[in-house]
């Protein structure tokens, strides 16, 4: 009877802490939700999902969804102060930038000097880097050149870099 006794109450105690550990175990890192979230954002902007709503949902441990939306106010209309008319912007040529042979993107400067080599141009700096470099493509303030142009601009290359 004692024995009888003892079963129960350790199975009651598991049972109680069964279900909390389970939720537990399943929750999710904020980290982890915001990668899930990431990666179908797309289909979450479309649905109306933000990312802190569905985070906050992934990590209670609930299927976020479509009906958990948050629904951003309506965007307050400012009062004109003055009359103002608009001026027109300057001109630019599509895809090249202020300085001449500066493109936005690598696949416009290979299109404008197929037989030259195409590098990174740090306009910070005025220097250059080839697509080995892990500045290639990645500093705040720059641009695509051919490299033959890069001498006339006055840039050079990188001091701790090897050409292509």
């Amino acid at each position: 009877m004692r024995t009888l006794f003892i079963a129960t109450i350790c199975g009651m105690v598991l049972s109680a802490i069964a279900p909390s550990y389970s939720a537990f175990a399943q929750q999710k890192s904020a980290a982890a939700c915001r990668a899930e979230w990431r990666a179908n954002k797309a289909a979450n902007q479309a649905a109306g999902i933000t990312e802190k709503a569905y985070v906050a949902q992934c990590r209670s441990g609930a299927a976020p969804t479509a009906t958990s939306r948050t629904v951003a106010p309506a965007p307050r209309r400012a009062a004109p102060t003055r009359d103002t008319t608009a001026q027109p912007g300057p001109t630019r040529r599509p895809g090249i930038s202020t300085a001449a042979g500066k493109f936005s993107t690598e696949a416009e400067a290979k299109a404008h000097c197929p037989g030259d080599t195409v590098v990174w141009v740090n306009t910070a700096s005025k220097i250059y880097h080839f697509s080995g470099n892990r500045s290639y493509g990645a500093t705040k303030a720059g641009g695509y050149m051919c490299e033959k142009d890069t001498a006339s601009a006055g840039i050079r290359a990188a001091k701790n870099e090897k050409h292509p």
